[in-house]
């Protein structure tokens, strides 16, 4: 099998069962890892603080495993043009 050039996945902090019954409801074709002790959310910054519910950042993460860019203004409603856009900037549009 070809190792895929771009891999993407959201994470939450409810619990797998949750997370699969979302994905579910809105016909998801990728993941959603579950971290429901925050451990790597914590990790990641996106659970700090006070704060009780994680950020909702984009990490582009690229093959050798370091952290290319972090989107801290992510918005629901032009996530995917905004990911798209990013993806061109960092040279790391499909062939």
């Amino acid at each position: 099998m070809k190792q895929a050039d771009i891999v993407y996945f959201t994470a939450g902090t409810d619990s797998l069962e949750t997370n699969k019954k979302f994905a579910e409801s809105l016909g998801l074709d990728y993941p959603i890892l579950s971290d429901p002790e925050k451990t790597t959310a914590r990790l990641y910054g996106v659970v700090h603080g006070i704060r009780f519910f994680p950020e909702r950042w984009t990490f582009y993460i690229g093959k050798d495993g370091k952290i290319a860019f972090i989107d801290r203004q992510v918005s629901p409603a032009t996530a995917a043009a905004e990911v798209v856009k990013k993806l061109k900037e960092l040279n790391w549009e499909r062939k």
